[in-house]
């Protein structure tokens, strides 16, 4: 048995029931002016009839009434469906990578700095570069031997000659080679889509380990 939140059965209680389809009387549609034009018909001064013309406009009115009406329905529909099918087809881009568009992070003098890196190949050995906006390394921190995968590092905010980086936005940038050897690069800001999710008509992917906005994705590939 359905509870509601008053605590009513509303399957079976006729004046919940009554009361949650009671319609607006604030709101005119098609009906209530075929109503009013009947009305005016029946009442009408027999020795002056309404004007055959002026009836014929107000059908018309309500023939246009009614069109629109339907219009806004079936665009109503169409928005509702188009949405659905724009999220469906958001579940698709699982496992394809996503990029944020920037390999930048803000870093805030004395404080460390966290991030997570996308390895698209597994890791033999490989650094990461920590560049300033001038593009001059500030640190380089060491990539272990690892699957490929996201992983996280710590930047504890100390540059290489051991002092304190300025507050500032930096670049993170992997160099890397696989198993084989080959050469590979990767950076910030580029990961695998794992899942999607929906929430209050907004669409989420996660990457990494958060969940982001995918109008905050610029590329999918």
């Amino acid at each position: 048995m359905a509870i509601t939140s008053t605590g009513l059965n509303a399957a079976t209680n006729p004046e919940y029931a009554a009361a949650s389809t009671q319609k607006d009387a604030s709101i005119l549609g098609k009906d209530d002016f075929l109503k009013l034009l009947l009305v005016e018909l029946q009442h009408q001064d027999p020795t002056e009839p309404m004007d055959s013309e002026k009836i014929l406009t107000q059908t018309s009115q309500l023939a246009t009434l009614e069109s629109a009406d339907n219009t806004n329905k079936a665009l109503a529909e169409l928005a509702a469906s188009l949405g659905a099918s724009q999220q469906f087809s958001t579940i698709s881009a699982i496992g394809k990578t996503a990029d944020l568009g920037s390999d930048a992070i803000a870093h805030d003098e004395g404080t460390t700095s966290t991030f997570e890196v996308y390895f698209p190949s597994s890791i033999e050995n490989g650094t990461i570069d920590i560049t300033d906006g001038d593009g001059k390394i500030v640190k380089t921190l060491p990539v272990g031997t690892n699957a490929s995968g996201v992983y996280q590092f710590t930047w504890d905010g100390m540059n290489s000659a051991g002092n304190k980086a300025d507050s500032g936005i930096y670049h993170v940038n992997a160099s890397y080679s696989d198993q084989d050897g080959k050469a590979l690069t990767t950076r910030l800001g580029a990961y695998p889509i794992e899942s999607v999710r929906f929430e209050g008509g907004t669409t989420y992917v996660k990457v990494g380990s958060s969940y982001v906005s995918l109008e905050n994705i610029v590329e999918v590939y």
